[in-house]
């Protein structure tokens, strides 16, 4: 099952290398070649997204992404450092609340995010904890072909 992991600080120009790096892993996996937009658009909203909360939550942390190949499947995982709301963690990165509060606005911006993930990928998984979140998006992958 071999992995590549990439590691980045919170800043968007960023978001482009995890693009491109995650549309030739996938390639190299065996995604069909007509769903490599979607990989893109898909990892390009997922760190776009986790680059946001780092940076509306002051978050030192890199932002990961995990691209794995399996058997019969390409899955890539992108993880922010947000912790999830109620544990020990998020109590120190909790903010306001009140209805001028920008988080309001993020949050909204969070949803649609998500909105576009789950329209480009039909395998996603949203998980948090209080190491942050992770969404997981996977895609088929066409077994290899011997040449005769």
């Amino acid at each position: 099952m071999p992995t590549v992991e990439l590691r980045f600080s919170a800043q968007p120009e960023h978001v482009r290398t995890a693009r491109l790096v995650a549309a030739a892993v996938a390639r190299r996996a065996g995604v069909d070649e007509a769903v490599l937009d979607e990989v893109r658009l898909a990892v390009g909203e997922a760190c776009s997204r986790a680059v946001g909360l780092h940076r509306s939550h002051d978050i030192a942390a890199p932002v990961t992404v995990v691209l794995t190949e399996e058997e019969k499947a390409f899955s890539i995982e992108v993880g922010d450092g947000l912790p999830a709301p109620g544990s020990d963690a998020a109590q120190g990165a909790a903010g306001g609340g009140g209805p001028d509060d920008p988080e309001t606005e993020a949050d909204s911006e969070d949803e649609m995010g998500l909105a576009v993930i789950s329209g480009l990928v039909d395998d996603v998984e949203v998980r948090t904890g209080a190491d942050g979140g992770v969404i997981r998006m996977t895609w088929p992958t066409a077994p290899a072909v011997a040449l005769p």
